[in-house]
């Protein structure tokens, strides 16, 4: 769920960051696929850090 979550926020944060720089929607596309990208790796690593505590 974790890894879910990281996506989800990791694209948004990628589309933001593009239309914020006033991209087209090709950038804007590839930095939220980029941060889906992202926000699932770093998802990963705290789930995997979580079961490793808990």
């Amino acid at each position: 769920m974790i890894v879910v979550l990281g996506m989800l926020a990791g694209g948004y944060w990628g589309y933001a960051s593009a239309r914020k720089q006033q991209g087209n929607r090709k950038d804007m596309a590839q930095y939220a696929a980029v941060g889906v990208i992202v926000g699932g790796l770093v998802g990963l690593f705290v789930t995997i850090g979580l079961e490793k505590i808990l």
